[in-house]
């Protein structure tokens, strides 16, 4: 992707399902569970590399010990740097006393992060809010075993300020405005409640309070914690739990915004975002590893049942489609699969727009996400080529001299490339502040396979987000090498719409599609379609989200998705650019094709899979309106 953007998160849950001694003596180490959580959280940080947490708890503590162990970081390498914190401690040991790493009931009784019960956690801050604060897990502490709570989670809520009014409304003093600690308190407070409503119950059948500790723990119904938590939940969620005495879920929202994948035998459970993570640290098939499906909870008592159980009714499921044009690693199968339908079927278009000339056109890409979608492009590409010689041949064959022989089976595509990713560069520039200055370094290029003033260079990226790099940087260097016309193509369609999920697109005039329908509304006299659709949104700034219907997509209706390719050619072409600068963007309908399972497009449609999208949506362009350089949800 040439424009860099940011979504949060990743996480990492292992249940062990034996006691540590069972790992010791199979696979020789009774750090097992650890060197897995690491495993998992590595294979995953593409997912988070402004933070990262991880927390354990021990299983069936004497009162008195230490059962909750929790550790996070913000250092630039924040996985290795817990794993040399916590793995120090072991160090020790082996350096003084080697045998008692053999023992691993001495581990669990003196060491550190030696639970059972495992939760990882990787983030990207998507808003500027990079503290330790902010990282997960987050703990909500009590002295009733039963009472502790441990969350990590890939979410983001719209409806915070709601979410924020009915804790008030328990009486609660939440200590900061942030989905984060509404979550948190949320199900806290339901915990809270079934705790009471438990030892009352067993109080009442004449139960002491060390035994009513013990029943609470078994009893403790998890999922009707999780119903009553997320009940007036909006937003998409992965969420991991961990309460103080070893029950632990993992939940998906309604719609399956966000991704959640796990696997368990009769040793171990285990979640996360991503399933290639699950598949390597586990060196397991891909159909073992099972989806958790929208509005789903699994739920793992602490004696190891497992129960997988709907706490929110599932709505049609919208699962995010960036997550496969972009965000997932495409390691995963049908990933890498999908990716390379999406270029595949931009192929015609492409060739519309080189007149079908092979020999002066050179195909190449934008390192690094789009070079699966390039794949598919250039199978397609010698799919016509075939078909093209094909064609010569038999319309050659009657009078085919060895000339025209060699011509048709010279015909192949020019596949280079041109573009050359500078990786220490794209580190130093990662902070918003230094990248105008930086930006139009970041890419190299590679000389010398252009002919100049003759080809055509078409170059594809996976997404156009802002247009910024291909402005600043990627035209001017490829603009150097001399072709007559540069064709950017996006395998993914318009970016149109705020994200309010976990992405970090929420402000309107950062996306280019946008900028381009309002200068051609402006162009063409239609000034007032903006201001009618500002004072729509207006008249809707404080209905219920229910009712909100999202009223910026009459920005683009008057407008064909080419009339508007067209208008962001102009726009991100440097003016000392001289060849000539074409667009093309995948079309809603071929996203929908290439990722069948994966429908959710609001960033492209508009249509929003839950009611909060639309509220913020229109907040986002009144924002835009008024010159606020905001957010438009908490």
């Amino acid at each position: 992707m040439s424009d860099q953007i940011k979504h949060e998160c990743g996480i990492a849950f292992i249940r062990l399902l034996k006691p540590l001694s069972f790992y010791q003596e199979k696979y020789g180490t009774s750090l097992y569970g650890l060197n897995k959580l690491y495993l998992l959280m590595e294979k995953q940080h593409n997912r988070g590399q402004d933070g990262a947490g991880i927390a354990t708890i021990k299983l069936d503590v004497k009162p008195g010990n230490r059962y909750i162990s929790r550790h996070r970081s913000m250092e630039k390498n924040a996985v290795q740097d817990i794993f040399s914190y916590v793995m120090r401690k072991f160090a020790v040991i082996e350096k003084e006393q080697p045998e008692l790493l053999k023992d691993a009931e001495w581990l669990k009784e003196h060491v550190s992060f030696t639970g059972e019960v495992l939760l990882g956690h990787l983030r990207y801050g998507t808003h500027g809010n990079n503290s330790i604060e902010a990282c997960h897990p987050f703990l909500r502490q009590n002295n009733w075993m039963t009472r502790n709570l441990m969350i990590a989670g890939n979410f983001n809520m719209t409806n915070v300020d709601e979410l924020l009014q009915q804790l008030y409304d328990l009486g609660q003093h939440p200590k900061e405005r942030a989905d984060t600690v509404t979550v948190l308190e949320k199900i806290g407070h339901f915990l809270d409640d079934e705790n009471q409503f438990l030892f009352n119950k067993f109080k009442r059948e004449g139960y002491d309070n060390n035994e009513i500790s013990q029943l609470i723990g078994n009893q403790l119904n998890v999922n009707r914690i999780l119903q009553k938590s997320a009940k007036t939940w909006d937003g998409g969620y992965t969420i991991a739990g961990i309460f103080g005495h070893g029950d632990a879920f993992v939940l998906r929202d309604p719609a399956g915004i966000r991704p959640a994948y796990y696997y368990h035998d009769d040793e171990i459970f285990v979640a996360a975002s991503e399933r290639p993570a699950l598949q390597t640290a586990f060196n397991i098939k891909i159909g073992q590893v099972k989806e958790i499906e929208p509005g789903h909870a699994l739920i793992i008592k602490k004696d190891g049942t497992i129960s997988d159980e709907i706490f929110r009714e599932p709505v049609e499921k919208k699962a995010c489609s960036f997550e496969r044009i972009y965000f997932s690693r495409g390691s995963d199968a049908d990933i890498y699969k999908e990716r390379k339908k999406l270029g595949n079927l931009l192929c015609p278009k492409i060739l519309e727009h080189v007149n079908h000339d092979l020999e002066h056109t050179v195909f190449s890409y934008i390192p690094n996400t789009a070079e699966v979608s390039f794949y598919g492009l250039v199978e397609g590409l010698h799919a016509y080529t075939k078909q093209t010689q094909r064609d010569a041949l038999i319309n050659s064959r009657d009078n085919l001299t060895d000339e025209e022989l060699d011509r048709i089976l010279k015909i192949t595509p020019r596949v280079e490339k041109l573009a050359i990713k500078d990786a220490k560069m794209r580190t130093f520039i990662t902070q918003d502040a230094e990248r105008s200055d930086m930006v139009a370094h970041v890419y190299d290029t590679t000389y010398g396979l252009i002919k100049r003033d003759v080809d055509t260079l078409v170059a594809m990226d996976d997404s156009i987000v802002r247009g910024t790099t291909l402005k600043q940087s990627i035209l001017r260097i490829f603009d150097r090498l001399g072709p007559v016309k540069i064709v950017i193509v996006s395998s993914a369609p318009q970016i149109r719409y705020p994200d309010c999920y976990g992405i970090d697109m929420s402000k309107m005039g950062e996306f280019v599609a946008f900028n381009a329908a309002i200068s051609l509304l402006r162009e063409r006299k239609m000034d007032n379609v903006i201001t009618a659709v500002y004072n729509k949104c207006q008249a809707q700034a404080n209905a219920p989200k229910e009712e909100v219907i999202n009223h910026v997509k009459e920005i683009y209706a008057p407008f064909t998705p080419e009339e508007i390719s067209d208008k962001i050619a102009q726009i991100i072409t440097p003016k000392e650019v001289s060849a000539k600068v074409e667009v093309i963007y995948q079309t809603l309908e071929g996203l929908h094709e290439a990722c069948p399972d994966h429908l959710g497009d609001w960033y492209f449609s508009g249509d929003y899979p839950t009611p909060g999208g639309n509220k913020v949506v229109n907040r986002a362009f009144m924002n835009w309106m008024e010159g606020k350089n905001a957010r438009a949800y908490v």
